[in-house]
């Protein structure tokens, strides 16, 4: 009995002590997290951080909200949900001349659209991205290529840049996924920016926009993007999983055929590793 009662307690002993060293390291790495994402000087733009795990990068602006994030071991592959519907313009598209198109993203994240539509699909491909950390990041840990004759990334508001006319009726697809550090609503949205975002695309263009965010009202976006598009003109998509809503607006009504779709759906998945078939049922209005 003796014998068993000193084991019970030199084992509490040691079990006491290894909760102690496993709250002192849980703090230690708490700092160090605090750290990384510690509140940028007034007036900055956020930190840029990146975390693996696993197969997953993820990209961070100064907080834990993901901003971003890429399969290291397919990194020209789009594996989001939403980030995949943003590409459901691809649906109306001329599959077999979309490499002659110009695609334009206001917001580069991990790069994941820009690197999908530059190298996947062989697209004239501008980004433009308000903070140089962000560039300097994909670049170096997300595999954003350097710019060339089909590539650029331009370091700048895209407020400004929306409302310069020389991308004016140059931009056949217009992707917007504009948020800060916290997520918390769309950095731009509205009825103003959205007209500004029609008078880039041409005759035939679509704008794909992700809404998202606690402080933010669906319908409100809806009203706005119906104020500058036309309500007839927009296809609304239910929200994924994580709650993003991606909705298409056509410089033009474009005809919903799902016959047609359905095919042009399994071409897609053809040529490219996109679940198109699944957008179909996932379109939820076509106002």
């Amino acid at each position: 009995m003796d014998s068993i009662q000193a084991f019970t307690s030199t084992d509490l002993i040691y079990g006491v002590l290894a909760c102690l060293i496993a709250i002192a390291f849980g703090a230690v790495l708490a700092r160090k997290q605090a750290k990384a994402f510690g509140s940028p000087s007034e007036g900055s733009l956020p930190k840029v951080n990146f975390f693996d795990y696993g197969d997953m990068r993820f990209l961070h602006l100064g907080s834990p909200a993901v901003q971003g994030s890429m399969k290291i071991s397919k990194p020209f592959d789009i594996h989001l949900e939403y980030q995949q519907r943003m590409m459901a313009w691809l649906l109306l598209a001329d599959l077999d001349h979309v490499h002659q198109r110009h695609a334009m993203q206001l917001g580069l994240g991990a790069a994941s659209l820009t690197k999908f539509c530059h190298r996947q699909l062989g697209m004239q491909t501008t980004a433009v991205e308000l903070n140089p950390q962000v560039l300097s990041t994909c670049r170096l840990w997300f595999n954003l290529p350097e710019d060339d004759a089909k590539l650029q990334v331009v370091l700048a508001d895209a407020a400004e840049v929306v409302s310069d006319p020389q991308w004016h009726g140059k931009v056949d697809v217009l992707q917007v996924d504009l948020y800060d550090q916290e997520a918390a609503c769309p950095v731009y949205d509205s009825e103003d920016f959205y007209r500004h975002c029609s008078q880039l695309l041409t005759d035939e263009g679509c704008m794909a926009v992700n809404l998202l965010g606690h402080a933010h009202s669906i319908a409100q976006s809806m009203k706005n993007i119906a104020a500058v598009f036309g309500a007839q003109a927009i296809w609304q998509f239910k929200p994924t999983h994580a709650g993003n809503t991606i909705v298409l607006a056509f410089k033009k009504e474009r005809p919903f055929d799902m016959g047609a779709l359905a095919s042009q759906a399994q071409a897609i998945q053809t040529r490219w590793p996109l679940p198109a078939v699944k957008w179909l049922s996932a379109i939820a209005v076509r106002s």
